[in-house]
């Protein structure tokens, strides 16, 4: 009975999903043309992609002069801090998802290690942080206080994981990988009409030496103009000669004095006490392929898991084309069940017990599929998770977060090493405070601690007591940086090397990452989608709560309008405002051995840089 039952709902949602996608094919509104398609970037060896192209050309430089792939991936890092400050940095923090390989990832590793790892250089709540730190009198949250100025700060990971990263994955020195990053910050670099109004941040205006640095004391930048940082460089020369001088030298003793002067909560001991922390990636599956990704205190790493699990039993590709009614459908319920549980119980793996293997258990992700109806919505306030598998949530109202103001690249080298990096100032150009004399702008990741339990952030999301302030802990973060690969081989005698390299993955966009990095995903292992069309496809999203179905400005507006018929609530980002072009996330991707037409080389790499900004790049050789 429960099959016959069975055989009929997916027999209904065939034929009312296929209705959907033919109505949204022939709608009627109008709408601007979509551009063509731009063809993916290939090489034939290595490849770089990021959001700007003198980041990718310092990676590139550094993997010609015989670096591997983390030195290339430290040189893009130190050069993003340097040439895009609105989330490049080296007073914020971030991840690093390191997979040796052999050629393509089937030979022996390269990197001097045969596991991929992950290096946490989140930011840590300084120890002056409290609870309540940034609550009145009477309770409510103060505004501002957790996003702009001093008292925004955690303290900085950025400069410890990079050069952690180098020391011990690297094959070149600290000095040589950082040399592109020094020469950008005291020779400069031209700057796009994008870039030039990008530095015309209200933020920025604020603070002094910020509006000196990045404004001129008021001349503001145009296009064309060369921005140096002189007072960046000499920093970036110190920290390549002795990186610990940053938390335990005189760079720590500056930036302490820098803080107390400027009533912040940074101390010269919060800098002595801050650690990279090393832990081992999560492990999924989909289609039959690895799924290598972040592990606490990220969320994204366990929700990516957990939707590619309920996803797993459905035949995507049989319900419609990519973004197609039906495939959205299913889909966003797989979204919508596993930021439910993002929200109950995760937080910093060193102050928590989080219940991932169940949360990853395609038991539970099966329970879950039988709650997903096949044609309608599941109305957030109604859902009820499956009963049996994990434990009670931490008691305590949910609460806030994390901005999308990231930036994420992309690394794989000659012997199939590959780095995917995410890291961030959490909003743009973090708490608007640069370090003065030292030329950097400093995080305000405070705010992605729940400030006050049931109080949303400015994206909606919620979280539990699980992300509290408390000193020395690390915020809950939505970076998901992920590598795809065929499973690994096992030999006679039961070792194991590293199967085929697939895909790195990754993007900014706070609580949209997860689903982004989802959907690039299915749109290329289940829908065919070249890596740049994957890139550039309109966005999708949704997040449990708001209950709201999120589409960027330019998704077809009849296949909104089709979901739209089937109960959800839908929302077009930026709908009415005609200056901003509704966009988020910004994708750098990699793709290894792709179908390639007839006549061309097989095995190469192919790269998709998203087309939302105007002055990313891949490239390679």
């Amino acid at each position: 009975m429960k099959n016959s039952l069975r055989r009929s709902l997916v027999a209904t949602m065939a034929i009312t999903m296929a209705t959907l996608t033919a109505t949204a094919q022939s709608g009627t509104q109008t709408q601007p043309a979509p551009l063509p398609p731009i063809p993916p970037v290939r090489t034939d060896h290595a490849m770089v992609v990021s959001i700007h192209h003198d980041a990718t050309d310092a990676g590139v430089e550094i993997l010609r002069a015989g670096g591997n792939a983390v030195d290339a991936a430290v040189a893009v890092g130190f050069a993003l801090a340097v040439v895009f400050p609105a989330a490049g940095n080296i007073g914020g923090g971030g991840f690093m998802l390191i997979r040796p390989g052999g050629a393509r990832g089937m030979g022996q590793a390269a990197l001097g290690h045969s596991q991929p790892t992950f290096l946490d250089y989140r930011e840590k709540a300084p120890a002056a942080a409290s609870a309540d730190m940034y609550l009145d009198a009477q309770g409510n949250v103060i505004p501002k206080l957790s996003t702009v100025g001093s008292r925004a700060s955690g303290v900085p990971g950025t400069v410890a994981g990079l050069t952690y990263a180098e020391q011990h994955y690297g094959r070149l020195s600290l000095a040589r990988v950082m040399q592109p990053a020094i020469r950008l910050a005291r020779d400069g670099y031209v700057l796009t009409a994008d870039e030039a109004r990008a530095l015309h941040s209200p933020l920025l205006t604020q603070f002094p030496t910020s509006r000196r640095i990045f404004q001129r004391d008021g001349d503001l930048y145009k296009p064309g103009d060369t921005f140096k940082q002189p007072e960046l460089a000499d920093t970036l020369v110190r920290i390549a000669a002795d990186p610990s001088d940053f938390y335990r030298g005189k760079l720590a003793a500056q930036i302490a004095a820098f803080e107390s002067a400027h009533h912040g909560l940074i101390t010269a001991q919060d800098l002595a006490a801050y650690q990279v922390k090393e832990r081992a990636p999560l492990i999924g599956t989909y289609r039959g392929l690895e799924v290598l990704t972040s592990p606490p205190p990220s969320s994204g790493g366990i929700a990516l898991i957990e939707i590619l699990n309920i996803l797993s039993g459905y035949d995507l590709p049989r319900l419609g084309p990519d973004r197609s009614p039906a495939q959205i459908h299913i889909i966003t319920e797989a979204f919508r069940r596993a930021y439910m549980d993002r929200g109950d119980y995760l937080g910093d793996p060193d102050f928590n017990t989080m219940p991932l293997a169940q949360l990853a258990s395609p038991a539970y992700a099966a329970a879950w599929r039988k709650t997903i109806d096949p044609i309608a919505p599941s109305p957030s306030a109604t859902l009820v998770r499956p009963a049996g598998f994990l434990p009670e949530p931490p008691k305590g109202d949910p609460a806030p977060h994390e901005s999308n103001q990231t930036t994420h690249f992309s690394v794989v080298d000659a012997d199939g090493n590959a780095v995917s990096s995410t890291y961030t100032l959490n909003f743009g150009f973090g708490s608007g405070i640069t370090v003065s004399p030292l030329g950097f702008l400093l995080n305000d990741e405070m705010d992605d601690f729940a400030s006050k339990q049931g109080v949303p952030n400015a994206f909606g999301l919620i979280q539990g007591p699980a992300n509290a302030i408390a000193p020395g802990k690390r915020p809950l973060s939505c970076m998901t940086p992920t590598i795809v690969s065929e499973p690994p081989i096992v030999g006679k005698h039961g070792a194991t090397t590293p199967g085929k390299l697939r895909l790195v993955l990754g993007s900014p966009g706070g609580s949209t990452i997860m689903t982004t990095v989802a959907n690039d995903l299915i749109s290329i292992v289940d829908n065919g989608l070249d890596i740049q069309a994957a890139a550039d496809a309109p966005r999708f999203h949704h997040q449990y709560l708001p209950d709201v179905l999120q589409f960027e400005k330019a998704f077809p507006i009849p296949t909104i309008d089709a979901l739209k018929a089937t109960g959800y609530i839908t929302q077009r980002q930026s709908e009415f405002d005609e200056k901003s072009p509704g966009t988020w996330g910004d994708n750098e991707l990699i793709e290894v051995d792709p179908l390639v037409p007839p006549g061309e080389k097989h095995g190469q790499l192919t790269g998709g840089q998203d087309k939302r900004h105007t002055f990313g790049k891949a490239a390679g050789y």
